[in-house]
């Protein structure tokens, strides 16, 4: 049941981006929707609930563009509250650090796996 709930969760997500770009004709292009989403994620976190949905959709929530936007919103919530303002600088980026050093060097790794070699 955790694997239909979070494909559920995270296919509707995917879908409401998929619709915006359907139904607005292009006007409303992928870099408008990651941007929307990421933001969406930080104002529902702040909010209180984007963490509800976590708990119910589990990866479903947290692997989309609007769980980057909870991870970034909960580090800065938590760097104000041990280091004050300036840790609102900070506590996002440290959050996010290790899933973004992740996705760098898996992806390079990858790159380096399936290059393809220069031939004649």
């Amino acid at each position: 049941m955790e694997y239909f709930k979070a494909f559920i969760i995270g296919g509707g997500i995917c879908v409401i981006g998929q619709l915006l770009m359907d139904l607005t004709s292009y006007r409303i292009t992928p870099s408008h929707i990651l941007v929307s989403f990421v933001t969406a994620g930080a104002i529902l976190s702040a909010m209180g609930l984007y963490q509800p949905l976590i708990d119910f959709a589990g990866a479903g929530a947290t692997v989309p563009l609007p769980g980057f936007g909870h991870i970034l919103a909960q580090g800065a919530i938590k760097g104000v509250t041990e280091k004050g303002l300036l840790g609102a600088f900070g506590g996002g980026i440290e959050a996010a650090s290790v899933g973004i050093g992740a996705a760098v060097i898996f992806g390079y790794l990858v790159a380096v796996a399936f290059t393809a070699p220069k031939g004649e």
